[in-house]
């Protein structure tokens, strides 16, 4: 039979899925390919000699020799099987010598939707499987569901150390949502009569018409709707939420009691859709065409739904208010059978894991190919036992305490909490493309500095080589740096821009080199972010530049070494060369070239920190970043973000107070003042109510920062909180 690791196959017999041809091939003692354009080279690789089968899969809940606990089973009916005895090599036909079976034997968990199967015996499942259907084994389903990728959901786990029980819950809801489609209206009406009585669906109030007057929304689709539990707000609020719709909908599943790894939408940025005036008459039918097909394909195992499923997802991806969330809806829905890509679990699948995730999509991010490849993908490595997880909720709460390996980032998909100037769409992380960038596109960016500083920034810069932007909490520091590091390159260059971020742990060996364990167990001696810099900036005259975050959080000297002395203007040249303290060779001698420049950030509000190194001091200079509420922030405001004018001045107005009441108190002072970064939204976030957009980010991240200025003080906290929201 075959070679000496023979091939066995399982294929289907369903010419589009309902067109049954196992009587005719058996009959002719053929298998054909029911395609002409697909699966050709699957078919020529059929050797003569290998065993065949035909099977049906699909999936069943009910009338199992198991308790499924009400969840969906994969399960694979053997029809037929036989061997292969010529194979004219036109990638359609082998002929094949049947053995009929009476009654089709079941065979559960592990399956394959495709039409064509190829298993050899390379892993215990697979034996498994070959021995039920060619030798005539029993399946050891108990083995099976305590595998790693089934144990979660049907194996002997103690009911109290069960994982992702919220799963059952959330199935639950997209099931009787999936009622509405055609139902629209009423379910609308549902979700306001809770809007009445619940806080935190403020944003589904402000939607504009067609007729150019505003309201609640008139339609929604089923993310937005499950998306009204799963933003960034209070997990409280979330059950309140949770509760409400499941008891509107009738769902009896309990609520659950957490919801770690399961990805939230930006307060901001939580409709699936535009405005009503401006939304095509087709848009919320395409997202409730991506929704019914997903269960469909979740809970069916027919190819042609897969086909339905990726025309029904590139129609909606792409348009206003969809883009990754798309994912996190499709996770919602079927969490075991679908892949979220939030960031993180971006950066666990291509970093942790090495699975590249294709970005053939509109705005370089998935489209139906890349994502379904992906999952395959993972689906295949789940079952293997080595692997770090085993099935998407496992990735999802994996990806969810995922830090990255290197204490210093080499980059990161959007700036951090003190940035926020603009949005950060522009600055996705795979965006690697070189085109121009100045001054112009800084302040185009949403820059409220005169172009004049900037210009006088980047002079500074040039000269002293080393900048540190220090100032108040949401000064847009990090935002600007970044900036700051393209227009002296040039370009929007990520490949000339290396972003770290001090700590406390952080070490010399970190950061600029040292010795770490390698793969055979023994020690290499590694370049870290710095150098790693200093060897891509020598040797060519582009510019190159290093953004480090909280420069003062660690102890700038004793990271940097001998490389502190070598940062200064005048000491970047091989005439001032230094050993470093590992060398690779025992005359090796280092200098920072020219063209490597460094931009710091700082923190002056922090009183964790200590005051910087004077040696630091006199490398770098520095230059401070105020509060701009002025005319430029009202102008982008109003202007870009769609906020009236009066509320821009209402809140301008209330931040300026609380900035001269913290100016003021002899406990704090200038340098805790609250930056405009935390009242300038990205562009586009704001779908719905500006004023719960604000009112949001008090409660979220202004209060709980002035309850940290005042910790022993919390009345005052709380009345500056209530201050800024009073009479919205």
């Amino acid at each position: 039979m075959g070679g000496k690791n023979p091939s066995y196959w399982f294929v289907g017999a369903s010419y589009g899925g309902t067109d049954d041809q196992t009587t005719r091939f058996l009959q002719a003692g053929i298998w054909e390919n029911g395609y002409e354009d697909k699966y050709l080279d699957i078919v020529r690789a059929m050797q003569p000699g290998e065993r065949i089968a035909i099977k049906a899969t699909y999936t069943k809940k009910h009338g199992l020799p198991f308790d499924s606990r009400g969840l969906t089973v994969s399960v694979m009916a053997i029809k037929a099987i036989g061997m292969i005895t010529e194979n004219p090599g036109d990638g359609r036909q082998v002929k094949v010598d049947w053995t009929p079976i009476d009654s089709p034997k079941l065979w559960y968990f592990y399956t394959y939707q495709p039409t064509i199967w190829r298993i050899q015996r390379n892993k215990w499942a697979a034996e498994a499987l070959i021995d039920f259907t060619f030798a005539g084994a029993t399946q050891d389903i108990d083995r099976f569901r305590n595998a790693p990728y089934w144990a979660e959901r049907f194996g002997d786990v103690a009911p109290n150390k069960r994982r992702f029980g919220w799963t059952t819950f959330y199935e639950a809801i997209a099931d009787k949502l999936l009622d509405f489609r055609n139902n629209r209206s009423a379910l609308v009406a549902g979700i306001r009569d809770i809007a009445g009585r619940v806080d935190g669906l403020g944003h589904l109030a402000d939607d504009k018409y067609v007729d150019g007057t505003t309201g609640f929304v008139r339609d929604i689709c089923p993310f937005t709707t499950i998306g009204l539990f799963n933003r960034g707000i209070s997990n409280v609020n979330r059950k309140v939420i949770a509760t409400e719709l499941a008891k509107f909908l009738g769902v009896t599943v309990p609520l659950p009691t957490s919801f770690e790894g399961i990805p939230v939408l930006n307060n901001l940025k939580s409709w699936y859709f535009g405005f009503e005036n401006v939304r095509p008459a087709d848009h919320i039918d395409a997202l409730w065409n991506v929704f019914a097909t997903g269960i469909r394909l979740a809970d069916s195992a027919d190819a042609k739904v897969q086909d339905d499923f990726g025309a029904a997802f590139d129609s909606a991806n792409g348009r206003r208010g969809v883009a990754w969330n798309l994912t996190f809806g499709l996770y919602w829905v079927r969490p075991w059978s679908f892949l979220s890509l939030d960031s993180g679990s971006q950066s666990y699948i291509t970093k942790a894991l090495g699975i590249p995730i294709g970005l053939h999509g509109p705005k370089k991010r998935c489209n139906a190919a890349d994502y379904l490849t992906a999952m395959d993908i993972l689906e295949s490595k789940f079952q293997d036992e080595g692997f770090p997880v085993h099935s998407f909720p496992e990735l999802s709460l994996a990806a969810w305490n995922y830090k990255e390996p290197e204490a210093i980032p080499s980059g990161s998909e959007e700036d951090d909490g003190d940035a926020g100037e603009a949005s950060a769409a522009s600055d996705e992380a795979a965006d690697l493309a070189a085109e121009p960038y100045s001054i112009d596109d800084i302040l185009a960016d949403g820059c409220f500095m005169e172009r004049v500083e900037l210009e006088r920034l980047i002079d500074r810069l040039r000269a002293k080589k080393n900048l540190i932007l220090q100032g108040p909490p949401g000064t847009g520091k990090t935002w600007l740096a970044k900036r700051l590091a393209f227009a002296l390159i040039g370009q929007r260059d990520h490949l000339k821009l290396r972003a770290v971020q001090f700590h406390p742990n952080l070490s010399y060996e970190d950061f600029v080199r040292g010795w770490r364990p390698s793969g055979d167990g023994k020690l290499s001696l590694v370049d870290g972010a710095f150098m790693e810099a200093v060897e891509a900036a020598r040797g060519t005259s582009h510019p190159y530049v290093v953004v480090i975050e909280e420069i003062n959080r660690g102890n700038p000297a004793q990271i940097f070494g001998e490389m502190l002395t070598l940062l200064e203007a005048d000491k970047r040249s091989p005439h001032e060369a230094l050993e470093l303290c590992y060398r690779r060779k025992s005359d090796e001698r280092i200098y920072i070239p020219d063209n490597l420049y460094v931009i710091g950030t700082m923190n002056i509000a922090d009183r964790s920190l200590a005051l910087v190194d004077l040696a630091l001091r006199r490398r770098f200079a520095f230059v401070d970043l105020e509060p701009r509420l002025g005319q430029l922030w009202r102008n982008w405001l109003i202007g870009h973000c769609g906020i009236a004018p009066q509320l821009v001045d209402d809140i301008e107005h209330r931040i300026v107070r609380l900035n001269a009441e913290i100016a003021a108190d002899s406990t704090l002072g200038r340098q805790f003042r609250i930056g405009h970064s935390y009242v300038t939204p990205p562009v586009g976030a704001i779908n719905g109510d500006a004023r719960e957009w604000f009112r949001q980010m008090v409660a979220t991240e202004i209060g709980p920062l002035l309850e940290e200025y005042w910790f022993d003080a919390l009345d005052k906290a709380r009345a500056a909180r209530q201050r800024l929201v009073e009479g919205l």
